[in-house]
């Protein structure tokens, strides 16, 4: 199977306390995989680091084979992140989307192109003149999305992006991932607290708790069969955090 993303050992402490310790971590390509846990348990830690948006003290992370590097401008086009909180430029919902294809040096006329369409397929095309930061938290957060999958990103790590929002912007969310996941073949980290999101969007399921990697696999076979008894607490409802 294509892991473009891969990493051994992977150890982070804040101000001396050991906050992850993932003794093995991949995804996987045209697969989902849902990072889920307690409030604490290293998840959206592990998002920072498999992004290379934070350094680990120790470990190894490889990106399409090769150990990754910061400075790697080439692979990390590859890579795309949608936070929690959208962070969208200064200028209108058109200029966020452009703003990527024009540093890849794409002509004017087929960057309108991509942004109209992608616009259309993410139910923005009447906001194209808007300002960005004036639309709903909903809308913004599909124009922060829409803007990272414009650029064709082959992994794309998700730090809970439906969190706020309400159920017509987190259906049009999960849509939007799930099939660029499928038609792109592209692989997906995805941070969730809804265990429910998790079950519809993904295929894989990694469970952390206390910093740790506790359960991963198929999410199917998780929901089923666990065999951890954290992990059957967890997905049932039953662990308390």
């Amino acid at each position: 199977m294509n892991h473009p993303v891969a990493a051994v050992d992977l150890r982070k402490s804040y101000n001396g306390r050991l906050v992850l310790a993932a003794d093995e971590f991949r995804l996987a390509a045209g697969q989902v995989t849902a990072l889920v846990g307690p409030s604490g348990a290293g998840k959206t830690t592990l998002l920072r680091l498999a992004a290379g948006l934070e350094t680990p003290d120790s470990g190894e992370l490889y990106w399409f084979g090769r150990p990754s590097n910061a400075a790697d401008l080439a692979a990390r086009r590859r890579l795309g992140f949608v936070f929690q909180m959208p962070r969208l430029f200064s200028g209108t919902v058109y200029e966020n989307l452009a703003y990527g294809l024009r540093l890849r040096g794409l002509g004017e006329g087929e960057i309108r192109e991509r942004v109209e369409r992608l616009l259309q397929q993410v139910g923005l095309s009447e906001f194209s003149a808007q300002v960005a930061r004036s639309l709903s938290g909903g809308e913004q957060q599909r124009v922060a999305l829409a803007r990272t999958l414009i650029t064709g990103p082959e992994v794309i790590f998700l730090d809970e992006p439906t969190a706020n929002l309400d159920p017509p912007n987190v259906k049009a969310i999960e849509e939007l991932v799930t099939g660029y996941c499928r038609e792109q073949g592209a692989a997906v980290a995805w941070v969730t607290h809804n265990i429910f999101q998790a079950r519809r969007c993904s295929q894989q399921l990694v469970f952390l708790a206390e910093g740790r990697v506790v359960e991963a696999g198929p999410t199917h076979r998780l929901v089923q069969e666990a065999a951890e008894a954290r992990t059957r607490a967890f997905l049932s409802g039953e662990m308390i955090y």
